[in-house]
């Protein structure tokens, strides 16, 4: 039995790798969905399999991402459809800065200009702590470089990350680049993200989420998997009424203002 593609959307849990846009999904009624919006240049259908975003964003939640959001607005389209420019606070979905094949979903928390920093796990922004109600902490240990950010690099920072703290920090804050963001995981323990690969180019940015279309609950290892296994597949059809997600089905993604 052949395995069926997909296209895939990876959060980067610590230390799990980030992992490449989703091919096709294969349960009939995602397709319907996919058929209508997944292979335009409007829409994007996108699923979650791992848990950097956990809290916001649950593993198995299957996306439609709208990728004019942030388009650069032409003379004529400026008028005619809601472009917006990304904002603090904003769920992105990004080709990650360490590699462009891997997709990422991360919230920004720095734009052009902002100076960022943590000290036992809470983020300063321009000075000012933040009030992040979204996010949560797994771990109850203080990491030197995770939680007390910009330090001494680890082991998992990429060569981005270093360039981020060798040329943008200034009084021990990062300082975000014209033209570049600052982005992290809701599950702010077990994120891989701009503390370690450094600032997200704004030409990297494909859109926004908008809307869980589908949820199902499955194992990281089998969305991370780049085609359907025949095991996911029979899952699946077990499965399918007990381990979807019913209340998430047509929720809708929002931002939260971040200041």
């Amino acid at each position: 039995m052949k395995s069926a593609k997909r296209k895939k959307i990876t959060t980067a849990p610590l230390p799990a790798k980030a992992v490449r846009i989703r091919g096709f999904i294969p349960e009939w009624a995602i397709n319907i969905i996919v058929l209508l919006f997944g292979t335009t240049t409007l829409v994007q259908a996108f699923v979650i399999p791992t848990g950097s975003m956990q809290g916001t964003l649950l593993i198995g939640d299957h996306l439609l991402v709208d990728k004019l959001a942030y388009a650069p607005p032409g003379p004529v389209s400026r008028y005619l459809l809601p472009y917006e420019p990304v904002k603090r606070g904003d769920i992105i979905v990004f080709r990650s800065p360490a590699d462009l094949n891997m997709t990422l979903v991360k919230r920004c928390i720095g734009v052009p200009g902002d100076h960022i920093k943590l000290v036992d796990k809470q983020v300063y922004l321009n000075g000012q702590k933040l009030d992040e109600p979204y996010i949560q902490h797994i771990t109850g240990f203080i990491d030197p470089y995770r939680d007390n950010f910009p330090g001494s690099p680890d082991s998992q920072v990429t060569a981005g990350g270093l360039d981020m703290l060798q040329h943008h920090v200034i009084s021990g804050e990062a300082v975000v680049p014209p033209g570049s963001y600052f982005a992290m995981g809701d599950n702010r323990d077990n994120s891989l993200d701009s503390r370690y690969w450094g600032f997200v180019p704004r030409d990297n940015i494909v859109g926004k989420p908008v809307m869980i279309f589908w949820s199902y609950d499955a194992p990281t290892e089998a969305l991370l998997n780049p085609t359907i296994g025949l095991d996911h597949l029979i899952d699946m059809t077990e499965h399918f009424f007990t381990k979807t997600r019913w209340r998430r089905t047509f929720m809708l993604v929002h931002g939260y203002p971040v200041h």
